[in-house]
């Protein structure tokens, strides 16, 4: 979910795909965040900011950047929240597919070197409601996660460097707990 369309050019990323052990300080990271952000977004978030991906997991290795998402109403409304996040130092960071997905995406401190990404979608989304059911899954499933982990760090190991390779060798495994987690599964 961390992963942007500046993977190239200007704003390019710098960090390559490194895969760390959990860290008990990534809950209060985003504390920290959720607050500075809800300061400034209170009145545009439809229900409190959530820690969701990798990171939001215990003991699940992840790339060290805090996923967060915002729930809000409207996406062309959002444009003054876009102005206020700016103000305290979040940074515009389109994904692919943000536009169509009428998603907005927001990293800090830099694009570059990003410690928190930002997702900014409207409530009747249908996405949203996925990330959370496949967090709460990991969460409920420490061998799903610990799967997960290995997967994720395999994949690092053999190309630390291609974003969209790591993000599509990993899909297969997300729609396999998706498919478990919200009760679609055929087995």
């Amino acid at each position: 979910m961390t992963d942007t369309a500046n993977d190239s050019g200007p704003g390019r990323r710098h960090d390559r795909i490194v895969i760390r052990s959990y860290d008990p300080g990534w809950p209060e990271l985003f504390t920290e965040q959720a607050s500075r952000l809800t300061s400034v977004l209170g009145s545009q978030l439809v229900v409190p900011l959530e820690h969701i991906g990798s990171t939001s997991i215990p003991q699940l290795a992840s790339k060290p950047i805090i996923d967060m998402l915002a729930l809000i109403e409207n996406y062309e409304a959002f444009e003054e929240g876009m102005t206020a996040a700016e103000s305290i130092g979040w940074l515009r960071a389109p994904e692919p597919g943000d536009t169509g997905q009428r998603k907005w995406s927001l990293c800090y401190p830099t694009i570059e070197h990003r410690t928190h990404h930002l997702h900014v979608v409207e409530r009747q989304s249908a996405d949203w409601p996925q990330w959370l059911a496949f967090r709460d899954y990991l969460r409920a499933h420490p061998e799903a996660a610990l799967e997960y982990a290995n997967l994720k760090a395999a994949l690092a190991e053999a190309d630390d460097q291609d974003r969209a390779r790591y993000r599509a060798a990993k899909a297969p495994y997300i729609r396999s707990i998706l498919a478990l987690a919200l009760g679609t599964d055929s087995r």
